[in-house]
């Protein structure tokens, strides 16, 4: 995989200049390596509205370079929720990632949705393979007792040596249903701790692929040798995190924002920047044509209909927000919470169609609610709304909405969706809480009637 640089063929073609002789003769000149740039994605989910756009910054990047380019995906291109992703199997997807193969050398650290489009995880492999990615994954297939791909890669990117070590999410709910029996996935934690010493290389740029979300990754983050890169996956967060010189980050969700890391060398912090994917902006010409068509194919009159109208465009922050007040609202409930993840890409100013509708707000759920008194309601509190300048420490992974802020008094009832509720112990960060059902609410209605 070796190239000849643009720096070291500056300094072979000065090599016959006769001013240039004594200097040479008395110190040769040692080549040295160019930094790597390491164009980072994560947890893509067939965000259409904005493929076509990042693939264009990409290209952007990848012109920009003055030395190897690293293209690292850290999990889940599908989406099921998406009717196109699943009616075209996924087909705006694999073109999207053969174009990333095509522009730079192409990592992709398996996540929970690659069986998305189709159940059967070997397939996604071997026809990612086939693109010519490189695949990674600590999943053993059932069916053959074998990891479903490596776990670990070494690459040689002009002269400077790169070890990537790769690891999934454990939680199997997460997968598609028709896939989970033939997955085992091991404990990331534990996994880590077995393989991390022997799969990162002294002397090279090690990266550490981790789709397990953030609360493994802080103790895998001890494990680590100083000047690692870790990137994580599966929380749809927007962070970075600096200990020694290993450099951790997120690199958010839908593609919404793109994360740049320049790797000078071994044991080198890495530095970071973001770019932010502007859906007005022009899509590369590579996909414009094949997302235009794909979308007319698929997509019905039911699709296209309008549901409401949204006042402006909001962030998918912003429309976790807008949830939940709107389900405390209903409920008549002092505060309202839902989960971050069941939110996509945000909602679009004006008409809302049930298409964008259901790429912003993914999952339906009843609605129940509780009563807590007001050092509870503050305890669940900090642990809410991780968005924005939050302090790594206190970050919980997957975290809740809450609005409106709450009245001065001494009790509260709460609202949320089924799902957190059934879960509180990752979301409310306790397990008293008793919820009985609210009748006749659902997530995905309540929001519908505030948007009408």
């Amino acid at each position: 995989m070796a190239h000849l640089t643009p720096s070291r063929r500056m300094v072979l073609s000065l090599l016959g200049s006769a001013a240039l002789a004594p200097l040479l003769s008395a110190a040769p000149v040692q080549a040295q390596a160019p930094a790597v740039t390491a164009l980072i994605l994560s947890d893509l989910h067939s965000a259409y509205e904005r493929t076509g756009q990042l693939l264009a910054e990409i290209e952007r990047q990848v012109l920009a370079a003055s030395g190897p380019v690293l293209i690292l995906v850290n999990g889940d291109l599908f989406e099921s929720g998406n009717v196109v992703a699943t009616r075209s199997d996924g087909v705006i997807d694999w073109a999207f990632l053969e174009a990333l193969n095509d522009l730079a050398p192409t990592v992709f650290n398996i996540g929970n949705h690659e069986p998305d489009i189709d159940n059967d995880l070997a397939q996604f492999v071997s026809r990612a393979q086939a693109l010519g990615v490189t695949v990674l994954s600590n999943i053993t297939d059932t069916r053959t007792g074998a990891l479903y791909a490596s776990a670990q890669a070494e690459l040689d990117l002009d002269g400077t040596p790169v070890a990537i070590s790769a690891l999934a999410v454990d939680a199997i709910f997460t997968y598609p249903k028709a896939s989970r029996d033939q997955l085992s996935i091991p404990d990331p934690v534990s996994w880590a701790r077995a393989h991390l010493g022997e799969d990162l290389k002294d002397g090279a740029v090690n990266i550490v692929m981790s789709h397990a979300g953030v609360m493994p990754d802080k103790e895998i983050l001890t494990m680590v040798p100083d000047g690692t890169l870790m990137i994580g996956g599966h929380d749809h967060l927007n962070i970075e995190h600096a200990e020694g010189n290993t450099r951790y980050v997120h690199t958010g969700s839908w593609s919404t924002t793109l994360t740049v890391a320049r790797l000078a060398g071994p044991a080198q912090p890495a530095q970071i920047s973001r770019v932010a994917i502007d859906l007005t902006t022009a899509p590369s010409p590579v996909l414009a044509e094949l997302i235009k068509i794909t979308l007319a194919t698929h997509l019905d009159a039911e699709d296209t209909a309008s549901v409401g109208s949204s006042p402006i465009a909001m962030s998918n922050d912003q429309t976790g927000v807008f949830v939940a007040a709107a389900m405390a609202e209903a409920a008549g409930a002092d505060i309202g919470f839902i989960g971050h993840t069941t939110f996509g890409a945000g909602l679009p100013e004006g008409p809302v169609s049930r298409y964008a509708f259901n790429a912003s707000v993914r999952f339906d759920g009843k609605l129940v609610k509780t009563e807590v008194d007001a050092a509870t309601l503050q305890q669940i509190l900090t642990r809410c709304n991780q968005f924005g300048d939050f302090a790594f420490a206190e970050r919980t992974g997957d975290y809740l909405y809450a609005a409106p802020e709450a009245p001065a008094k001494d009790s509260f009832t709460l609202v949320t969706n089924g799902w957190s509720a059934t879960n509180q112990k990752s979301y409310f960060g306790r397990e008293d809480l008793v919820f009985t059902e609210v009748p006749d609410l659902m997530v995905k209605a309540v929001v519908l009637n505030k948007l009408a």
